[in-house]
């Protein structure tokens, strides 16, 4: 193994071990004793090698034979606690990496799931998912090889250096100009093969990003003919991967052996002039049989430590690498959320509404005075100004509202701004000025997650989860019944095509239902936002996917459960909303034309364009 890790090191290294250690910090008992038993297994190792010159000195002083058994029985106890601390501080490593990983995944999801939608705006699925493989897999294997066994080597390598100056301090100036140079090398060979292990980290990064993208979307690469092309792209950077890790490992893979070269010719020169030390003294200095031969095994094993040494602060540097990456999603900041208007279980009482634990499928919102506001679905845009970047406006001077039950659709080309007002009334992105009103609530007011409870939705890009059909179906109600479950799927035209499926409601899919076809998929996301039962209806493109039979029966029960709902809808199909209490016709996040289907068709302006076929939307 090549003593450099192919990682980059982290860019705020001391920021980093700082936030490490606090999760090491929790377990500090267990630091403790480790701490322990790496020294005992650092010093066994040196003191069981010391003990050498005095069971050979035996040879040298026939008298001390006596205590032979006395040194070995000392030499016996040395490697055997070393050897029992060695076993013992491995395991409990491996015990406290896996505690450390466990709770770094856990605080990293945890943390995700409090993530606002604009931060998944700029970061793609591979980015977030190196996170819980590569960089986690990273610092696994640094606190199981390294962490420990680095504190190690330290201690030997400056114990050796100890032991050998008090064993003859003139050949230990010699050693430490070999071992100077060593370390000279290693470092000047690590700069290089750092700067090639980077590019090829970058290299297979990309890499990797056009595997999973070529994976994903196998049935388009098909269609279009593309497999040759994407065989060619492949290739290429392949190659390039090949070309920058060889570079890498061309440096990397010197070191070991100009770090055993150079040990051997040290051990050669110590052995000839230790030789003649013991024959000749030299400036007054001895040097006895039994020193010597204790000497020669301490600088062979130098050669472990130092080597080790390096191997392990590169792949600590690299798992602390990956844990900077970890930690900047762990340090992100939440979504934030000041609401303390929350959603509440009401029932009536002598025409007045009381808050009850039980649910009632009727709903209120209760002030931080206890006052409670009867959950409607009046929903208002006031001078609503919003962009996703600043000096690119998306909304300007956006004024709307929808009554309680009333069907609202926005018409318009891709751009205009129709699913941007949905994210709004989610507060999935603040607005820049202006305000949105709930049953007369500033949403600003309303805790996010019970704003967002109150709110169903159905989006034209569908999800499923992997799991069953009913599972999927009872994500918008988790504690529904299988009757609810059955009735929802009725209610969205779905019941019929799921009771043909191998398994009726408990077939299995994964894949985000790969085995169904995209209008099912679309059929099962509207009978997860019927199941809710929910007092307002968001709608995105939620027919687009459904042949015209299909749409015309889902219709139906779709208006059984918009009966006294607020509906936000918005479609291409313009068949689909005649029946909009309002529809709003939006260009450039304006609303330019506004009406009922009858009174937009009598104004002959862009949606009489649109419905008569003299104009398409983009």
């Amino acid at each position: 193994m090549p003593p450099i890790l192919n990682a980059k090191r982290p860019t705020n290294l001391k920021g980093t071990a700082k936030q490490f250690l606090h999760y090491l910090g929790k377990h500090k008992i267990l630091l403790f004793i480790v701490a322990i038993l790496v020294t005992l297994s650092a010093l066994g190792n040196l003191l069981g090698t010391y003990m050498f010159r005095y069971v050979i000195g035996v040879a040298e002083n026939p008298t001390t034979y006596a205590r032979l058994w006395q040194y070995i029985l000392i030499e016996v106890a040395i490697y055997l606690v070393g050897a029992l601390s060695t076993l013992g501080y491995t395991q409990i490593m491996v015990y406290l990496a896996q505690k450390v990983i466990y709770e770094l995944r856990r605080d990293m999801f945890s943390k995700m799931e409090t993530l606002p939608l604009s931060f998944f705006d700029h970061q793609t699925h591979g980015q977030i998912m190196s996170n819980y493989t590569n960089d986690i897999d990273m610092l696994a294997d640094a606190m199981n090889n390294a962490f420990a066994m680095l504190i190690s080597n330290f201690i030997q390598i400056v114990g050796l250096f100890v032991l050998i100056f008090i064993l003859n301090w003139l050949l230990s100036i010699l050693c430490t100009i070999f071992y100077i140079i060593i370390f000279a090398y290693v470092i000047y060979a690590s700069k290089k093969a750092k700067r090639n292990f980077e590019k090829q980290q970058e290299a297979m990064a990309k890499l990797n990003g056009f595997v999973e993208e070529s994976l994903s979307g196998q049935k388009v690469v098909k269609v279009f003919n593309h497999e040759e092309e994407n065989i060619l792209e492949f290739t290429k950077q392949n190659k390039f991967l090949q070309e920058v890790g060889e570079n890498a490992l061309r440096y990397s893979f010197s070191m070991i052996p100009f770090v055993v070269s150079v040990s051997y010719i040290n051990y050669a020169v110590v052995a000839i002039i230790g030789g003649l030390l013991v024959i000749h003294p030299l400036l007054g200095i001895t040097f006895a049989a039994a020193d010597m031969a204790t000497y020669l095994v301490f600088v062979r094993q130098a050669t472990m430590p130092i080597n080790q040494f390096t191997q392990q602060a590169n792949l600590l540097l690299g798992g602390l690498a990956g844990a900077e990456r970890i930690f900047k999603l762990i340090n992100e900041k939440p979504e934030i959320d000041n609401g303390n208007v929350t959603l509440v279980n009401v029932k009536e009482n002598n025409g007045t509404l009381i808050e009850v634990n039980e649910k009632t499928n009727k709903w209120a919102w209760k002030n931080t005075d206890d006052t409670l506001i009867p959950l409607k679905g009046d929903v208002r845009f006031y001078d609503v100004d919003f962009s996703y970047y600043k000096d690119k406006p998306i909304l300007t001077n956006l004024s709307l509202y929808a009554k309680p039950g009333q069907k609202i659709a926005f018409v318009g080309s891709t751009g205009a701004g129709k699913t941007t007002i949905t994210n709004l009334i989610n507060r999935f992105y603040e607005i820049d000025n202006g305000s949105i009103t709930y049953d007369g609530i500033d949403i600003k007011n309303i805790r996010k997650r019970d704003l967002r409870h109150s709110l169903g939705i159905v989006l034209q890009d569908t999800h499923l989860f992997t799991g069953t059909i009913k599972d999927n179906i009872k994500y918008g109600k988790l504690d529904a019944t299988d009757d609810e479950v059955v009735a929802a799927a009725k209610l969205a035209n779905a019941d019929s095509f799921i009771r043909k499926l191998p398994n009726g409601y408990n077939t299995y899919i994964v894949g985000d239902g790969a085995n169904l076809s995209q209008g099912q998929r679309q059929l099962l996301s509207i009978a997860r936002a019927m199941i809710a039962d929910l007092p307002v209806l968001i709608l995105d493109e939620a027919t687009s996917s459904i042949d015209t039979r299909t749409e015309a029966l889902v219709e139906k029960g779709m208006d059984k459960l918009m009966e006294g709902r607020t509906v936000f809808m918005i479609a291409h199909r313009l068949s689909t909303i005649k029946n909009s209490n309002a529809i709003m016709v939006l260009e450039h996040g304006k609303i330019i034309e506004r009406g009922t289907h009858k009174e937009l068709l009598a104004q002959k302006g862009i949606y009489y364009a649109l419905y008569t076929g003299k104009l398409e939307l983009d």
